[in-house]
């Protein structure tokens, strides 16, 4: 199986860095703006990492491991979604990052999941994740 597409997205965010930092990585401001997903994790790199939640009326958890987390910088986790229809092996585990990088008006998010199948899928990936960019925006300019 090739896995070597990438989804990639990216907003100027009219927020404090501390403040999308926060957004990104306390799970009480996570489900406000991300499907209403459970973030479950300690952020520790090595630590377990699950989404949960309902799509579709389904019930779901997607996991991975944290494998990056510098505080206002950047932060990755490697990630498996049941709903992917892909096996679950360590191999085929999508890489999930965001970069924040301050400027004058505000904080530039950029999203990127890289280790996709095909190129299909990461199109729609790079849609999702500007939705929940949009989103996140949103929640923080408000």
């Amino acid at each position: 199986m090739n896995m070597s597409y990438t989804a990639t997205a990216s907003i100027r965010i009219n927020a404090l860095l501390k403040k999308v930092w926060v957004a990104l990585t306390v799970p009480e401001q996570v489900k406000v703006y991300f499907f209403g997903s459970d973030l479950i994790t300690d952020w520790k790199v090595g630590s377990p990492i699950f989404f949960r939640g309902e799509w579709d009326g389904k019930p779901y958890e997607d996991k991975g491991h944290v494998l990056s987390f510098e505080p206002e910088k950047t932060l990755s986790y490697d990630y498996w979604s049941a709903l992917s229809g892909i096996p679950d092996k360590p191999e085929l585990y999508q890489i999930i990052r965001y970069d924040l990088r301050e400027e004058s008006d505000g904080v530039e998010v950029t999203f990127t999941q890289s280790n996709v199948d095909t190129q299909e899928n990461a199109d729609r990936f790079s849609k999702n994740w500007d939705m929940v960019l949009k989103e996140l925006k949103k929640f923080l300019e408000k």
